[in-house]
Formats: structure tokens, C-alpha cells, sequence
């Protein structure tokens, strides 16, 4: 039925033409600078009695281990969805227990946070073949999918801003604060992790820098050029070469060189980078 077809797509003789891929569509996204202040950080038993003995305390490092990242639809604002990003914090912080000695230990923190953004509307489902399922056996039920909206979030590591220790019977400090951390994220310290505890406690303020954007799976027209062969011919790696020449043939890395890479990020000119309104302002966990 070549009728059925569609005629302005598919290859000329020249290899080029306009071709539709399945792919997925940014349909709104923003940056953001949070500063998450006096952020608690849960210590195993031996954290605890490190930081109980300790005359001072200083992160060495911070580790993002990973991020929940959630999407909510927004009620009565068809279209808007509520993206929550939950971060899992791993630091490394060094006690100095006396004079010339020191103790290292690791601890969790959890911070969380939300933004709105479109997402667009839509309601399909689809589904596609598996090798598995025949017309008499369907094995897979897996087959079916939706256009729902998925949101991504690229981040750097967190950067430590301040870090303090808060001795016990502080007015701040709320009696039962707890936070819940899967089992594969507390297998990353050794110990079990102490949620409620009657000594000193330990907070961390962090700067993360993330970029949030919601996509849906779309159809889109683009121009193609067909594959061809490519003309250059592969070089053997031979091991009798002169290390020393090939070492002068390579690349000088200028920017590892530079303290900083392109011009600095601007102040953000409006309220929460258009992410529901919310200020820049110091943001609690």
C-alpha cells in the first residue's frame, strides 16, 4: 500500500532527508543556588564518642551519594508538576581529640527541596513488542508505558560552607530529629546510624548547584544524513614508540591550569530562578 505512506520522509539518493525520532522533549527547566543551612549530620557510635571527645571539629570532605527526585502533579494548575529533589550527603569530618591527635569520621546528612514546573499535559499509554511474548503466550506485561513527565537533576558536589557542634540541652535542637535513609545509603558508613542521641550533635551548612528540567516523550522532525563508511583508516598501537614522543605530541591541558573555567555564574535576577516563587535565601533541611 504505498499510498499508506509517508512520502516527504526517508533518504534521498544522497543520503539526506528528514526522518522522525522518538526522543524526549525539555519542556521547562531552571538553575538554582540553595544554601541549605545547619543541616544535621547522623554519626554512627563511633561518631558520637569521636565528636563527644572532640576539642574541635572540620569536614574534610562531602559526597553526594545520590538524589530522589520525585514529580507531583500540581492541583488545580493543569500542566505545572511539583519536582522534589531529596539529597543524600556523605561526609568525611576530622576531630581533634588532643594535642598532635586526630580522628576521622564519616556521617549522613539529608537535605530536600522543590520546585515548580510545566510539564505539559497528555495521557497516552503505549506499548511495544518482547521477544518473549507470542499471540498465544503473553509473558511480559512490561510492554505498556506512558508519556507521564520525568524529571532529571544535574548537580556538582556539594560545597561546605560552615560547620558546627551543638552541645546537648540546646533550645535549637528538636528532641526527636530524624530522616529517612535507605538501607543502601547507611551501608556507605560503618555502623548503624543513631537518629535520636543525648550528646553533642553535629551540623553542616552545604551550597549545591543544580540544574532542574522536566522532559515528556515526543515525535520530532529532524534533518538526517544517512551513515557512511568513514575515510580514515585506523592507527595500530605499536609499543615501540618513543614514550617521550608521544608524550611531546599531546595536548598541553591549559584550562586544568586556570583557577577558574569561564566568567563566574550571575545572581540569580529573579526569585527562585522561576522555581515556584521560592527566595534564594537560606533553606533548612
Amino acid at each position: 500500500m504505498p499510498e499508506n505512506r509517508n512520502v516527504p520522509l526517508g533518504f534521498s539518493p544522497d543520503g539526506r532527508g528528514t526522518v522522525c525520532i522518538d526522543t524526549h522533549r525539555v519542556l521547562d527547566c531552571c538553575r538554582d543556588r540553595d544554601c541549605f543551612e545547619d543541616t544535621r549530620v547522623y554519626l554512627t557510635d563511633f561518631g558520637e564518642q569521636t565528636l563527644a571527645s572532640a576539642t574541635s571539629v572540620r569536614t574534610r570532605s562531602a559526597e553526594l551519594l545520590w538524589a530522589y527526585v520525585g514529580v507531583d502533579e500540581v492541583p488545580f494548575n493543569r500542566g505545572f508538576y511539583q519536582v522534589t529533589v531529596r539529597y543524600y550527603i556523605l561526609v568525611e569530618c576530622e576531630a581533634c581529640l588532643g594535642i598532635g591527635r586526630s580522628q576521622n569520621f564519616t556521617g549522613i546528612a539529608v537535605v530536600e527541596k522543590d520546585v515548580i514546573l510545566y510539564g505539559g499535559e497528555g495521557q497516552t499509554v503505549s506499548f511495544s513488542s518482547a521477544p518473549q511474548n507470542n499471540y498465544c503466550n503473553i509473558g511480559n506485561f512490561n510492554t505498556r508505558a506512558t508519556n507521564d513527565p520525568i524529571a532529571y537533576v544535574e548537580t556538582v558536589e556539594p560545597v561546605v560552607l560552615n560547620t558546627k557542634v551543638v552541645e546537648p540541652g540546646c533550645c535549637k535542637c528538636p528532641v526527636n530529629e530524624t530522616a529517612e535513609i535507605p538501607e543502601n545509603i547507611r551501608a556507605r558508613v560503618n555502623g548503624d546510624l543513631r537518629f535520636i542521641t543525648d550528646g553533642p550533635r553535629l551540623y553542616i551548612s552545604f551550597g549545591v548547584f543544580s540544574v532542574i528540567k522536566i522532559v515528556r516523550p515526543a515525535q520530532l522532525l529532524v534533518q538526517a544524513t544517512d551513515y557512511s563508511v568513514p575515510d580514515k583508516e585506523c592507527v595500530p598501537a605499536g609499543s615501540d614508540d618513543n614514550p617521550c614522543a608521544l608524550f611531546k605530541n599531546m595536548a598541553f591541558p591549559v584550562n586544568q591550569f586556570r583557577a577558574t573555567v569561564g566568567q563566574p555564574p550571575e545572581p540569580p535576577r529573579r526569585p527562585g530562578c522561576g522555581c515556584g516563587g521560592r527566595d534564594d535565601g537560606p533553606r533548612r533541611d
